[in-house]
């Protein structure tokens, strides 16, 4: 049997380097999440026009007196809803986020 060494790629990857990490606390965060949680309610208002204007009720009368009433739905006006919808729940979601990072505490500091 033949004992030769393996390689272990050690070289292929960088050195540490003692660099700082990347921060997560921002306070900055908190403006990121205002911005989008007034663009979710944007997007909720637009949700609630596209909705009502995707539906229309047409009523017909006929010679006999009898009325008839059919309900006609437009699909790119309830498409666009139903996509801002989609859009403000991913805005609310990540505001919630970013707040989250911008009021964490920070980690203590080590005894000396």
């Amino acid at each position: 049997m033949i004992d030769l060494p393996q390689p272990t790629g050690a070289e292929l990857w960088p050195p540490d380097e003692s660099g700082s990490a990347a921060r997560l606390h921002k306070p900055w965060r908190i403006l990121v999440a205002v911005l989008e949680v007034v663009l979710a309610v944007a997007a909720g208002w637009g949700v609630y026009a596209f909705w009502h204007t995707g539906m229309a009720t047409v009523v017909t009368r006929t010679d006999d007196g009898a009325v008839l009433e059919s309900h006609r739905y437009f699909g790119g006006h309830l498409a666009a809803a139903i996509g801002l919808g989609v859009v403000a729940a991913i805005l609310l979601v990540d505001a919630v986020r970013q707040l989250s990072l911008a009021l964490r505490t920070r980690p203590r500091k080590p005894k000396d």
